[in-house]
């Protein structure tokens, strides 16, 4: 089968429904490199190891090359996603049912943001994608439960792992560096958490990157009337767009969040947000390579929680704890039976 990017371009003139699941598909990449990537220089910034606009342009060139390089190496996050659901045999339907995933993120997530209900694009596309196959194969026979179980392990990884080695790292640092002379630990720290910014940014792309490489090339797939990727090999275009796409949402910067997530927390010093760092970019990567969908965001604070709760619990704030429960809560049966609606609408429609 043709996956040329002549291909695909004569695809999106020809398709309606290809052309609008492409358009929504590199809209929330760009939306989430814009919001979700900050999270990834934050702590670089806050315990000023780098100045914001130097960040933002760093992590912007360290997401391209985490979705390009990434998906090159291990792209079994994108085929986590490509294999999660099965839309049926009729891929004409599949990609009406396609499109109406990705409406409902956009539908859910200004819908979540006006009653200000914490949200996750890696969450709002798992439900999106979820209540699509299930409104159109009318049962959960659509939903490949193992690989949704990757789901869940997931949202245990994202905060536990993230916590426990975060933690660990902290407490490592700061048995080895705890007579050192400060000034000369700060020093070196500096550079690593600059380092460490970079690596988390690599892995942000790495992981957030392959999820919407993976649902792109579904819909591309059901234009040229396969009903599935499997075995299909990720096209180097497709990689590229989307690298170019998430780099230039990240430069737009979120100067919020990088605050919200960066001081609002927990207040650290350099070799605390070096911890950190490395701490979620080691989940990032594990999860990755076993290709586990998690959310970047929340692998991220509860590798920051796992850093101040070394100095104390009470160090915490316990309302980022609230928000990320609250987004499970709401995102996945809020999301899912929007889309589900969607799904039946369009395809009545079309």
């Amino acid at each position: 089968m043709d996956f040329s990017f002549a291909s695909f371009l004569q695809g999106i003139t020809t398709s309606p429904a290809l052309l609008i699941t492409s358009l929504l598909t590199l809209g929330v990449i760009f939306v989430n490199g814009w919001t979700d990537a900050p999270n990834a220089i934050a702590t670089c910034v806050t315990t000023r190891c780098m100045d914001t606009r130097a960040a933002i342009w760093m992590s912007a060139f360290f997401n391209f090359l985490g979705v390009f390089i990434m998906t090159q190496i291990n792209s079994s996050v994108a085929s986590t996603i490509s294999n999660m659901v099965d839309f049926g045999g009729n891929t004409r339907d599949a990609l009406i049912a396609l499109c109406a995933a990705l409406f409902s993120i956009v539908v859910y997530s200004v819908g979540a943001s006006y009653f200000g209900i914490p949200t996750s694009e890696s969450h709002s596309l798992i439900a999106g994608l979820t209540g699509s196959a299930i409104a159109i194969q009318n049962g959960i026979g659509g939903v490949n439960m193992d690989e949704w179980a990757k789901v869940l392990y997931g949202l245990v990884m994202s905060l536990a792992l993230g916590f426990a080695i975060g933690f660990a790292v902290c407490k490592l640092v700061g048995i080895v560096c705890g007579r050192m002379d400060r000034r000369k630990t700060n020093s070196f720290f500096k550079g690593a958490q600059i380092f460490g910014a970079a690596a988390m940014s690599f892995m942000h792309g790495a992981q957030d990157g392959q999820k919407f490489i993976g649902v792109l090339f579904l819909g591309v797939a059901f234009s040229n009337g396969l009903n599935s990727v499997q075995g299909a090999e990720t096209p180097v275009w497709l990689m590229l767009l989307c690298s170019v796409i998430m780099a230039a949402g990240t430069s737009v910067g979120g100067e919020k969040i990088i605050k919200s997530v960066g001081m609002d927390m927990v207040k650290l010093e350099k070799y605390q947000g070096f911890s950190a760092d490395l701490a979620a970019a080691f989940c990032l990567l594990i999860s990755s390579l076993f290709g586990i969908p998690v959310s970047t965001t929340h692998t991220k604070t509860s590798a920051i929680m796992g850093v101040g709760a070394v100095r104390r619990l009470s160090a915490i704030n316990l309302g980022v704890v609230k928000e990320m429960m609250l987004t499970w809560i709401f995102t996945f049966p809020g999301c899912g039976l929007i889309s589900f609606l969607m799904a039946k609408l369009f395809i009545a429609i079309f």
